[in-house]
């Protein structure tokens, strides 16, 4: 039987082997099978938003549950180390920025890295967390594919956004939602507060300029979950 230090230790190396795979497939896919940047960029940003999926991992009796912030605050040196030194074939350039600049880490993903530690910590296997997590992971991350290519429908209000990509947003984001709350606190699994919060997370996203939409998602979902 493994104490929780060694089990919540072995979960944490996971999440390493799983980001660091992650990037490493987003780069190959980029360099030699031509993906779009956007897309990898994307896809990338659903994969961190899945982190939450190893929650249920961790052994809560112990201080080490916090560890799961681990790969989180090393990707939080790494994004300010590369978008201010990075060259242009750096494996995380390629694969998190729309175009190959490296001062687009210090944006999007850098606010994103930040909320997941926040998430991992102060609303450790919380509802606002989870819902937090899971809205701007999937949601936020279905909804520019879907609308950067079938987006027909289009309204602007400080960015343009269409009506595709939101509803695409929405149904991502709940499905999402439900799934990690399901998965991770069963017991406050609640549909029509997830579809709630997940239309306000909707809402806020056609609403966010882009780049800070990453800080604004996450904290209008954690307030509106806490009151």
């Amino acid at each position: 039987m493994l104490s929780p230090f060694i089990q919540n230790l072995i979960v944490t190396a996971l999440t390493f082997i799983y980001v660091f795979g992650l990037v490493a497939v987003m780069n190959f896919c980029v360099t030699r099978l031509k993906l779009s940047q956007d897309i990898s960029r994307k896809i990338t940003h659903i994969g961190a938003g899945s982190l939450i999926g190893f929650l249920p991992l961790y052994n809560d009796s112990h201080w080490s549950k916090y560890l799961n912030v681990t790969i989180f605050v090393v990707w939080i040196i790494l994004l300010i180390q590369k978008g201010l030194f990075a060259s242009d074939e750096d494996e995380a350039v390629k694969t998190m920025t729309r175009n190959g600049d490296k001062s687009e880490l210090l944006k999007g993903p850098l606010y994103f890295v930040i909320v997941a530690t926040i998430c991992g910590t102060l609303f450790y296997k919380t509802f606002p967390g989870i819902m937090a997590i899971a809205t701007l992971g999937w949601g936020d991350g279905i909804a520019p594919i879907v609308g950067s290519r079938y987006g027909k429908l289009k309204y602007e209000v400080l960015s343009s956004k269409s009506v595709e990509g939101s509803l695409s947003m929405l149904i991502a984001a709940f499905a999402a939602s439900t799934f990690f709350v399901w998965l991770i606190i069963p017991n406050e699994l609640d549909i029509v507060r997830i579809l709630l919060l997940s239309a306000i997370a909707t809402v806020v996203e056609a609403c966010s300029p882009k780049e800070i939409d990453n800080l604004l998602i996450p904290s209008v979902v954690i307030l509106a979950a806490s009151i």
